[in-house]
């Protein structure tokens, strides 16, 4: 049976809205910049980030709680990058986020946004409020293209890939493994090199080749076998790369897909799932969500 998202004709036209943010906050500003009419609330575990300040300026309600006094313990038996996705510790944390966040709140959140949020949630966040749980990646999660920072780009650079986009998803117990709501326009990777160096970044193109025709002359195909294959500046010429390609992708995937499917699909109640199939004014739409290059029907 078909799940709403978000219906407005129960709920009303005006949606509460929980924008999750650990750095700038740019997405969260896009969001909400977008359409204005809507109860903001920005949570975040990073105190004093731009993302906070950006909230209190837009007199929104801004929550901070650093996740450090929680994780420490798990940090040193684990490592910073190896705490397991729903150990005591971050359900712990979580838990208490979640209290000071009802907290400020007269009901549930209509629709939680992960905008730029540096943390795995748990399954006991999932549990709690799926499908109403929204997260942006930048890369093609059907390609598997999945990881932290800029990695889902460079695996589309050893993949041999000429494009790259965003995709919009809700959040399930995987890493990147949601239902997709939405891709970006397709970002093609060499134009996007070439307006970078006549902006005044150099040396892209030609670290494209270099590390491209590396990974040719030595039978790499997969992200996993270039860390292994490679030495040390080619590693630093793919971040660079991979660093200035996802910057623009942000801006022309991030701040436009997220918006349009809060704003323009979402809140006019125009999604709805069953099971993994994405339904959009009644219709399903393919594995890979609503394209931006495609053109919906006016209401």
């Amino acid at each position: 049976m078909m799940q709403m998202i978000y219906n407005p004709k129960l709920h009303g036209s005006r949606m509460t809205i929980i924008c999750f943010v650990s750095g700038s906050g740019t997405d969260y500003q896009k969001i909400a910049q977008s359409n204005p009419n809507h109860d903001y609330i920005v949570f975040t575990n990073r105190p004093g980030c731009g993302g906070a300040e950006k909230a209190r300026a837009n007199k929104h309600i801004t929550i901070e709680l650093s996740h450090l006094p929680y994780l420490r313990p798990a940090i040193k038996k684990y490592g910073s990058m190896n705490i397991p996705r729903n150990c005591p510790a971050r359900i712990k944390y979580e838990q208490d986020a979640w209290h000071l966040i009802e907290e400020k709140t007269e009901k549930a959140p209509d629709l939680i946004c992960l905008a730029g949020y540096d943390q795995w949630l748990t399954d006991w966040t999932v549990d709690r409020y799926h499908p109403k749980i929204l997260n942006i990646h930048p890369g093609d999660t059907t390609k598997g293209y999945s990881g932290l920072h800029w990695i889902p780009t460079a695996k589309a650079i050893i993949s041999g890939d000429k494009e790259i986009r965003a995709t919009l998803f809700i959040v399930d117990k995987g890493e990147d493994t949601g239902i997709i709501l939405a891709q970006s326009k397709p970002l093609e990777i060499i134009p996007t090199l070439r307006m970078l160096e006549s902006q005044g970044i150099k040396g892209l193109v030609k670290g494209f080749n270099e590390v491209t025709g590396f990974a040719i002359k030595q039978g790499v195909t997969s992200y996993d076998d270039f860390e292994k294959a490679a030495d040390k500046k080619r590693k630093a010429i793919m971040k660079q790369l991979c660093d200035n390609l996802q910057d623009a992708l942000k801006i022309a995937g991030d701040w436009e897909v997220y918006p349009f499917v809060i704003h323009t699909l979402i809140a006019q109640g125009r999604v709805g799932i069953d099971g993994n199939t994405v339904y959009i004014d009644g219709r399903p739409i393919p594995d890979y969500g609503y394209r931006m290059e495609q053109h919906l029907p006016k209401l």
